[in-house]
């Protein structure tokens, strides 16, 4: 499997670090979203993480114009159709997904794999909205993908075992130390242990056993954790934190997965987390 040009589809977080990623191995990237504007805005966000480097000593300005020039921008998903691998990170939303991968299955070569980044949602249900399921599988990368080692691999029901074998190949190029899922199982390995984690810490808020910090603080230096379960979630944002539990909840038909009131009280006010300068935590602008 030669690849050259990459398409990263959804210019959040994710998709702008799977992109960086990408774009520092030696690809081609483009990322594409639903306009322009937020896709120059992913690539102008990949500009100052590069750009910071270049401060701190950890890059060149040589090296940075480099990258740059990898990266391009689109508002639709048109580029697909000259790609050589699709990952797709848009927002935890089935629908969505599969409605992106019906798109890209009619834009692509028939031997492209399409890879998709969901964090919960059937890696079946995705691939079954196009015509070549047994070259669909789970490439979940963890934030931020530059530097975070592991990739989590999951076939669906339908995934070759050429299509695993050439993702994770791919992973070892990115600099990864990847982990192949056996079978399809909700949300994996990572993210279904950490999620209960993280939801429990989320409990303790709600309860007022804790704050947040003592909290955080309680479980990096009792558990040797490197980040407190609630500056994660920050990290991670507290609406991708909720898509997940509720997916958790509703498919494994486990209360375990139920997330509290607060979580959805911060949400309504917009404290989505680090995102939006406000979640358990102030980051300002």
């Amino acid at each position: 499997m030669e690849i050259k040009k990459v398409v990263v589809v959804g210019g959040g977080t994710m998709g702008a670090g799977i992109a960086q990623l990408f774009a520092q191995k030696g690809f081609a990237v483009t990322i594409c979203d639903i306009s322009q504007e937020l896709a120059d805005a992913s690539r102008a966000r990949i500009e100052k993480g590069l750009a910071r480097r270049v401060q701190k000593g950890k890059m060149t300005v040589e090296e940075q114009d480099t990258i740059l020039n990898r990266v391009a921008a689109a508002g639709n998903l048109e580029s697909a159709a000259q790609a050589d691998f699709v990952v797709e990170s848009v927002v935890e939303n089935l629908e969505i997904k599969q409605q992106v991968f019906r798109e890209l299955d009619r834009l692509t070569r028939p031997e492209v794999l399409l890879v998709t980044n969901t964090t919960s949602l059937s890696i079946s249900e995705i691939a079954g909205a196009t015509k070549r399921p047994e070259k669909i599988c789970q490439m979940h990368f963890f934030n931020p993908p530059v530097i975070m080692k592991l990739v989590e691999i999951m076939p669906g029901q339908k995934t070759a075992p050429e299509t695993l074998r050439a993702v994770a190949d791919l992973a070892h190029h990115l600099g990864k130390d990847p982990v192949v899922c056996k079978q399809e199982a909700p949300a994996g390995i990572v993210s279904r242990t950490l999620g209960q984690l993280l939801n429990e810490a989320t409990w303790l808020v709600e309860a007022g056993v804790a704050e947040p910090a003592d909290i955080d603080k309680a479980m990096k230096l009792g558990a040797n954790h490197p980040m407190g379960p609630l500056e994660l979630i920050d990290l991670i944002g507290l609406d991708v934190h909720r898509a997940k539990m509720q997916t958790l909840r509703r498919v494994l038909d486990d209360p375990r997965y139920q997330h509290p009131p607060i979580v959805d009280r911060m949400i309504d006010e917009g404290r989505l987390g680090k995102k939006s300068g406000r979640g358990f935590y102030e980051y300002g602008k």
